[in-house]
């Protein structure tokens, strides 16, 4: 597998439903995020839905930052957060990892989201 220490950029939110019809991504057509690396096990995410504003009827814009100590097993990557925006992210977060040419690809588990399951990439680019 590739390094990942790094520094990658967020360049692509795509997601799904249970039967792979599209879902709208949940950081918004135009997600922003960071997420690094360190070669010592440490990492740290934001992620934002990065419109300026929000279309009329939507009120809440979707945002997480975490970070921890992290370990790749294989094709799993593990992180133990010890620090969240969300107190319900204080749990291993838990994504598979793959490369695309130069991009660093993770899935997190499916979730319940807007009345579906979504299924979810988080597709980066390196930066450093």
């Amino acid at each position: 597998m590739k390094d990942i220490v790094g520094v990658w950029r967020l360049v692509e939110a795509p997601s799904r439903d249970e039967n792979g019809e599209p879902m709208p991504p949940s950081y918004g057509p135009k997600p922003m995020g960071l997420v690094m690396f360190s070669a010592e096990g440490r990492m740290a995410c934001v992620l934002i839905d990065g419109r300026p504003e929000l279309p009329p009827g939507e009120t809440t814009r979707e945002y997480t930052s975490y970070c921890g100590s992290y370990t790749i097993e294989g094709v799993t990557l593990v992180t133990r957060v010890d620090a969240a925006s969300d107190p319900s992210r204080m749990v291993d977060q838990v994504r598979q990892v793959r490369f695309e040419g130069d991009r660093l690809v993770l899935t997190p588990p499916p979730r319940p989201w807007k009345g579906k399951i979504q299924h979810r990439e988080l597709i980066w680019e390196r930066l450093a």
